[in-house]
């Protein structure tokens, strides 16, 4: 069974929609590609995408060492390179707020975050910063 659809919405827009939940998500294009960017553009769902399953792969690292991953969050840059136009580097930077891991739950999470599908199937030339900050 497919993953999701997609259609063309008209204006450098596509809606997607994931046939288990039914989940939609629009996207235009950015504004320095010939789009309003009034919405995630897909390079943005991209870096999104990254650091959406480092956080995911640290929590199913968390549950499989008995503890508790707790609040995190991440800012996300994504920047882009010309001929070709394509991604060239995503950074992303975690932030643990309050966290009281010791230093072995923390390589933990780090390693689960930088081990997780969608940066290992990102090609090589992109380069991926990532930082992590224990508070």
């Amino acid at each position: 069974m497919a993953t999701a659809h997609i259609s063309y919405q008209g204006n450098l827009r596509t809606q997607l929609m994931h046939y288990q939940s039914g989940t939609i998500i629009k996207t235009d294009a950015p504004t320095d590609n010939q789009g309003k960017g009034e919405l995630f553009s897909p390079t943005d769902l991209t870096a999104t995408s990254l650091a959406a399953c480092m956080i995911t792969l640290m929590g199913i690292a968390a549950n499989g060492h008995s503890f508790i991953l707790g609040e995190v969050s991440a800012d996300i840059q994504k920047i882009m390179a010309s001929n070709p136009r394509r991604i060239d580097k995503i950074q992303i930077d975690f932030v643990f707020p309050q966290s009281n891991y010791d230093e072995k739950q923390k390589e933990i999470l780090k390693k689960a975050a930088l081990n997780c599908p969608v940066a290992k199937s990102l090609h090589p030339d992109i380069d991926q910063e990532i930082t992590f900050e224990f508070e």
